[in-house]
């Protein structure tokens, strides 16, 4: 009751009811509306630049060459395996720093976010520290010796460090969303499970992830756009080799590098179709669903 606003009774006096109905919400609309359509104009505004500069028979021409369709299978590639992983990661993590209170929860809820508000130069520098350069003096642990030869599965300036440069930022992002999404599921049926005999193991798959269904196709939708957008941590660990390496976002760089700048934009506008893309579909997956 005490959250309702006053409303004068009928009764009262007339002078009130005047006052109150004389004031105006345009200025309020008007001062929300402005500061909301300033944004959503700039990125207008943006997507009509990139129109206007190129033309279809340019854009036609960029897509068929092929360090643009190897770049462009690469991208789908990499985006769709480094959004499953970060699902897969993000999902059991999101829920532990959701349900439960263990020693450390602030250390690693704080290492979780370092990505996110890392450099993503510093991100791929590191990468490439820990895989590829001798840690501890000339003849240190290099990971990818061991990766290399004992295992026989290189991954600097090779396409799994796209994967997992992509993975790295990407699953922060994941695990965010599924935290979140844990936070508004109440666990009293869980608790209520756990007293009628099931294992937390089994309450958690049959009980939490069946309602955690909308977060997880928002955490995959992050992560799969938030993929297709790394650059950074790609250029420094994964290199920008053609037809080896070369993602959509790099295939931007080297377009700018050779003066090239139809062909960038063209890829430009690529990727902003296929994040509208991915993001039209799964919203309507996720609408589908709810039908």
């Amino acid at each position: 009751l005490m959250s309702q606003p006053f409303l004068p009774p009928d009764n009262a006096d007339p002078g009130v009811r005047v006052q109150r109905r004389g004031k105006s919400d345009l200025p309020f609309f008007l001062v929300m509306s402005g500061l909301s359509a300033s944004f959503v104009l700039l990125i207008l505004l943006l997507l009509a630049a990139d129109l206007m500069f190129t033309s279809f028979a340019d854009f036609r021409e960029a897509l068929l060459k092929p360090e643009i369709r190897a770049a462009f299978r690469l991208t789908i590639l990499s985006c769709s395996v480094a959004a499953m992983m970060s699902l897969w990661v993000g999902t059991p993590l999101g829920y532990l720093l959701s349900r439960y209170r263990f020693p450390g929860r602030w250390l690693v809820d704080t290492l979780v976010d370092i990505p996110v508000v890392l450099p993503p130069l510093v991100l791929g520098l590191s990468l490439l520290i820990l895989f590829h350069l001798p840690v501890g003096g000339a003849k240190g642990w290099q990971l990818e010796n061991w990766l290399r030869d004992d295992v026989g599965f290189p991954v600097t300036y090779r396409w799994p460090a796209v994967i997992l440069a992509q993975f790295s930022v990407a699953c922060a992002f994941a695990v965010r969303t599924m935290r979140v999404t844990f936070d508004q599921i109440s666990p009293r049926a869980e608790d209520v499970a756990r007293t009628l005999g099931c294992t937390r193991g089994q309450a958690f798959l049959q009980i939490a992830l069946p309602q955690a269904w909308r977060g997880m196709i928002a955490a995959g939708t992050i992560a799969w756009a938030r993929a297709l957008g790394e650059f950074g941590p790609i250029l420094v660990f994964a290199g920008a080799t053609r037809m080896k390496t070369e993602v959509l976002s790099t295939s931007v760089f080297l377009e700018l590098s050779i003066g090239n700048l139809d062909a960038a934009v063209a890829v430009s506008l690529l990727m902003v179709l296929m994040a509208v893309a991915v993001l039209l579909v799964l919203r309507a997956i996720g609408m589908r669903l709810t039908a």
